[in-house]
């Protein structure tokens, strides 16, 4: 019989062995938003299939938006912990470059399959896409609006929750869809908005969960949302109102930190996301287009959703030459 101080002996040995070989493992920290690394969400798929294939520890790290997760990064400069950062897109990418924070990706996108003719960065990695719509339960809303003009016309007590554009992607997403249809008009279609509007929250996830619990007619979230409750739930009641104005573009991306230990590691994971492993794993987790055409394809329901006949997307140069003035004037209009 093996002594009790002995037993003890051995196990702390065998504890200590396997702390030792999980700090040798190299530790890959990505900085995202709530929803992608949520439970439900594809960081719990992606982290696994990497780390089957690279003998790593892929760490996901969340803020309530990217944008959060942006400042985050700023804030601890190069102090900070994360490897890559994952989730901003195109409208706040030019921004992030100003930063120097960031250095080029290394990975072949020559598999990318985006709309509009496509979009590519040396620094910047696209990984998914989808375009901005309001959605909406078709069993509480028989008549949707087709255009800002219509939903600023609906009954009095017809309501909306939107993001806020200094805090998050589709905020700012929904600021860049009203200043590219209407142009010098955009002012006055926020004024019109504004009494629709029951509250203004800091990210995607607060504005949808409002919208379930009811406190909203229409929520402002994407094309592809009522995938999630079609293919996930079986519920067919959620819809996108089609605008006659089109919609606006969003494509996400990641970028790997000049600060980052692991830039060799990072640059793999950045090609991984590329992978069909991956870009199946988008669809039905992010609820969004994949960036890439992949073998399986999309899955069924998809077919089903509202494809925009116009394609709305400002340049990401002209977008952090004006995001400011624009902003300032979204918080004037609403003030009144």
């Amino acid at each position: 019989m093996v002594p009790q101080i002995l037993r003890y002996a051995l196990a702390a040995a065998l504890v200590a062995t396997s702390s030792s070989y999980a700090q040798d493992k190299p530790v890959l920290t990505i900085f995202t938003y709530d929803a992608f690394a949520a439970d439900w969400g594809p960081a719990p798929g992606i982290e696994k299939a990497f780390e089957e294939q690279c003998d790593c520890d892929v760490q996901f790290i969340a803020a309530d938006s990217s944008i959060g997760a942006l400042r985050k990064i700023q804030l601890e400069g190069a102090q900070t912990k994360a490897d890559i950062l994952l989730g901003l897109d195109t409208n706040i990418a030019e921004a992030a470059r100003e930063t120097n924070l960031f250095v080029e990706h290394g990975a072949d996108t020559s598999n990318l399959a985006l709309p509009t003719g496509g979009w590519s960065d040396t620094t910047f990695l696209p990984f998914d896409y989808s375009y901005f719509a309001f959605v909406y339960n078709k069993e509480k809303v028989t008549d949707a609006p087709n255009s800002f003009e219509a939903l600023i016309n609906t009954p009095e007590e017809f309501k909306i929750v939107i993001q806020d554009p200094r805090s998050s992607t589709p905020g700012l997403g929904l600021l860049l869809w009203i200043q590219q249809a209407y142009g010098d008009r955009a002012q006055e279609i926020w004024r019109g908005l504004a009494p629709k509007i029951v509250t203004v929250t800091k990210g995607w996830s607060d504005a949808y969960g409002l919208f379930l619990k009811d406190e909203a007619d229409m929520v402002l979230s994407y094309t592809t949302s009522p995938a999630y409750h079609l293919i996930a739930e079986e519920d067919s009641r959620f819809a996108s109102a089609q605008f006659k104005e089109g919609h606006y573009l969003q494509i996400e991306v990641a970028a790997i930190l000049e600060s980052s230990k692991n830039k060799d590691l990072a640059k793999d994971f950045m090609q991984f996301m590329l992978s069909d492993t991956v870009q199946d794993i988008i669809p039905t987790t992010n609820w969004v287009y994949p960036a890439t055409t992949t073998e399986a394809g999309l899955p069924e329901g998809f077919n089903t959703l509202h494809l925009p006949e116009t394609t709305l997307l400002i340049d990401g140069i002209e977008v952090e030459k004006n995001r400011k003035a624009w902003i300032d004037q979204w918080v004037e209009t609403l003030a009144q």
